[in-house]
């Protein structure tokens, strides 16, 4: 049996595109069967519709387009065999979207996430529908589908394929049900072999999620005693990155892998390939662990990055090659953001420092042809020559244009202005905001001038203490940076220098972090040095410990406790913050929803 997994990449409710791109498969000659074996199609989870949907799923203009998408696949399947029979003699195609049920006005009472088969001759029908609907992170799936409750083991040739979408072959004691253990026990039960385990995916990017999802492939198909074929989606949905990386597997041997964000066609004839020879004795078969005995806590599903064998804890670090994959996933996430919202040209606020030098940078390497960047400084009373010359040596560095935009004028005039008006000085935390506000409303004038996209610069030790102005330096359209903690920024800074001859001037790395708000300000009067401050933040983020477990993991009660504090009351400026886009399994963002309201725990 030939096997291809269309690894796509098409917008969310971008009917036109799905279907042109099956209609280009039909026409193409690698659908003709002019080899004897009969070949299946597998394309992702959601593939018709996209993924994740929300409320989108629910509007009538979406169900509309949607059913009438159906339709078309239907006449395009039932019109192509009529006229070329033979050519599609043999193929079959497993396609993920979503079944709806209505009532007699038209409106949906149940939708199902399912696997259409499409067979050339006949209408789409469904063959599976997806039975563990996560909802947890990022996940809300319980909101809007049914689950299914049936096993599905599909024929295909004379073939036992065992069907699975995404979370079903992630069973633990969030669910009743254990797919994986079921279809062990109906094959020894049947004495059933089978030939292969298909799972159809839209699996979310995080670091390090590519092992994870090829290992636990592997303990299926060892312990099915099958080859695994895994079909993932490509795409950027706002914050959410859909990494690709498909791939075969039989027992530990991983028989061919996709390209990662990159849309790409895997083609194997298992038959011809290295698999394992089939067995019928289902003792040799390794009993699957049942949910209860697997490991699958909050911990390990938020992957948290401590090194609990540190007193006190600390973050673990990032290697080279995370720093390369982070890259990649950030270049990816950010075009895909701009491409669909239709922008070419972005511009960022420089402001001396390490973060908007790190963003300014990327940027400058994530450029694709008829792209531009440029740098706005902004100095106001308390900015220093030294950021001014950083920033100007970085730009020449990258060949960006760098303008100067002084704010220190009319923040005089502001101040004037509120003293007459109040017959009170404008000080304090008032004056520093008020310059980070101003530089916001200098920023988005020039982005209205030039059409361009603002890329904000707070990272993500900043967005968990609230150590950012709302509506100042808090701006922008999107986040590279903020599911990247202060500590790790200077690791991916030092990273590129390594990759790119010190593209980004040492002194910027160097010198100490300051907001420069106020005379001789740093961020250490207000905040723990990073080192700390992140392994503390990390705990209460994807560990949710207590202030009193952090304690007695060797953090100082003070650091905590003031942390603790600055997290809980900073909730509201991370909901009115702009897109993060999410490199972690756990990040602030749409996985990320607290009540702004609730009672703070002391």
């Amino acid at each position: 049996m030939k096997l291809m997994i269309h690894q796509t990449h098409h917008q969310t409710s971008d009917f036109k595109g799905v279907l042109k791109s099956l209609v280009n498969l039909f026409n193409q000659k690698n659908l003709e069967n002019k080899e004897p074996e009969p070949t299946l199609h597998l394309f992702p989870e959601n593939f018709l519709t996209g993924y994740p949907l929300k409320d989108l799923c629910l509007q009538k203009s979406f169900i509309d387009s949607y059913m009438k998408l159906i339709d078309d696949l239907n006449n395009l399947s039932l019109s192509y065999f009529d006229q070329r029979p033979e050519d599609v003699k043999g193929h079959s195609l497993l396609i993920g979207g979503l079944d709806y049920n209505f009532d007699k006005q038209g409106l949906p009472t149940q939708i199902k996430n399912v696997i259409f088969e499409l067979t050339p001759g006949e209408k789409l029908k469904s063959v599976y529908t997806k039975r563990l609907l996560p909802n947890y992170d990022i996940y809300d799936e319980r909101k809007y589908f049914a689950p299914g409750n049936e096993l599905k083991i599909w024929n295909f040739q004379g073939k036992n394929i065992l069907l699975l979408i995404c979370e079903d072959m992630w069973p633990s004691h969030f669910y009743k049900v254990d797919p994986i253990q079921e279809a062990y026990e109906l094959c020894k039960k049947e004495n059933l072999s089978l030939d292969l385990v298909i799972n159809l995916s839209a699996s979310p990017f995080h670091l390090n999620k590519l092992e994870k999802r090829v290992i636990r492939a592997q303990e299926i198909s060892k312990q099915l005693n099958a080859p695994m074929a895994y079909c993932n989606r490509v795409g950027g949905e706002d914050e959410i990155l859909f990494d690709g990386g498909s791939f075969i597997t039989d027992h530990h041997k991983i028989l061919c892998q996709g390209k990662v964000f990159e849309k790409d066609c895997l083609v194997i004839d298992l038959d011809k390939s290295e698999t394992k020879t089939p067995t019928t004795s289902q003792e040799k078969i390794d009993p699957p662990l049942s949910s209860k005995e697997k490991v699958n806590t909050w911990e390990w599903f938020f992957d948290p990055q401590l090194d609990k064998t540190a007193t006190p804890t600390k973050l673990n670090g990032l290697s080279d090659e995370d720093c390369k994959v982070i890259l990649q996933a950030l270049k990816f996430g950010i075009q895909e953001y701009s491409e669909k919202c239709g922008l070419n040209n972005f511009i960022v606020a420089l402001s001396g420092g390490i973060d908007s030098a790190l963003v300014l940078t990327l940027m400058k390497l994530f450029l694709k042809e008829g792209q531009k960047v440029e740098a706005l400084y902004m100095p106001g009373f308390y900015s220093a020559n030294l950021s001014w010359e950083l920033s100007s040596e970085l730009c020449k560095n990258l060949d960006i244009p760098l303008y100067q935009l002084p704010i220190k004028f009319i923040h005089s005039t502001v101040r004037n202005s509120f003293r007459e008006s109040f017959q009170s000085e404008l000080e304090g935390l008032a004056d520093e905001n008020i310059q980070s506000r101003l530089r916001g409303s200098f920023l988005y004038a020039r982005s209205n001038q030039t059409n361009a996209m603002v890329l904000n610069t707070s990272n993500k030790s900043e967005l968990a203490v609230g150590y950012s102005t709302l509506y100042g330096d808090s701006v922008g359209a999107i986040s590279p940076l903020g599911d990247i903690y202060k500590s790790e920024v200077f690791t991916i800074a030092r990273y590129i220098n390594k990759q790119y001859k010190d593209i980004i001037p040492e002194k910027i790395i160097s010198r100490p972090p300051t907001a420069e708000l106020r005379e001789g300000q740093e961020d250490s009067q207000s905040l723990p040095p990073y080192e700390r401050l992140d392994a503390i933040l990390e705990g209460l983020l994807s560990y949710r410990m207590s202030p009193n477990e952090l304690v007695n993991l060797g953090h100082d009660s003070k650091e905590v406790s003031k942390v603790f504090h600055l997290y809980q009351k900073s909730e509201f400026k991370r909901f009115q913050f702009c897109p993060i886009i999410k490199l972690k399994a756990k990040s602030f963002g749409f996985g990320y929803r607290i009540p702004l309201s609730h009672k703070r725990v002391e």
